[in-house]
């Protein structure tokens, strides 16, 4: 079955879309990084119609977001297109907002600083991009938990929890405008495209 379930993904979902909706009142056009499952972009646009919700992520993992998009007929959500950090294009579309959850722990952190500078290149002027997941900060874990979730990750090969001074000084063109405080020792960073 193509169709996949994330309980990270349902556990979370409520608690970010809280953040979201006062942040995306005057949104238009969102491209999501790293849709997976698809779990998200089916409930954040079913709960913010007036937004193009824009799906992408590796090919591999379209049919399942193209599962969950059918399961409602909403005409603010677009099927994913193939979007892998360091390999394609950015999408030739009209974008004011990116989301991206859970995607920087993941990525090396080279495909991490390329994402950075795609953002705030293409983003236009007052333009949000909104990141969620674990972080560091000033070179600190924020709990035992992410420490042993770092260990985890890198074992397994992914890039590991990064710092947001590094985000920073990759994100050039991009202001750090709010920092917010999310259940399970998870952040949502606000950024402003600001040159």
């Amino acid at each position: 079955m193509s169709k996949r379930f994330s309980q990270s993904c349902e556990n979370n979902k409520q608690p970010i879309l809280e953040q979201l909706k006062p942040r995306l009142v005057n949104q238009r056009h969102l491209l999501e990084i790293g849709s997976g499952t698809g779990q998200h972009a089916q409930f954040f646009a079913k709960h913010l119609p007036h937004l193009c919700w824009q799906t992408s992520d590796r090919p591999d993992n379209h049919p399942s977001i193209d599962a969950w998009i059918a399961e409602l007929n909403l005409t603010n959500l677009r099927s994913p297109l193939s979007f892998t950090i360091g390999e394609d294009n950015w999408p030739n579309q009209p974008i004011d907002t990116v989301f991206t959850a859970n995607t920087a722990h993941i990525m090396q952190s080279e495909e991490v600083q390329i994402m950075m500078g795609l953002v705030a290149e293409h983003l236009p002027l007052r333009g949000l991009f909104l990141q969620y997941g674990p972080f560091n900060i000033d070179g600190t874990y924020t709990s035992d938990s992410n420490r042993e979730f770092d260990q985890f990750l890198q074992q397994e090969g992914c890039g590991g929890i990064r710092d947001i001074a590094e985000l920073e000084r990759w994100a050039k063109g991009l202001m750090l405008v709010e920092q917010i405080t999310m259940p399970a020792n998870n952040l949502l960073l606000v950024w402003r495209k600001h040159c």
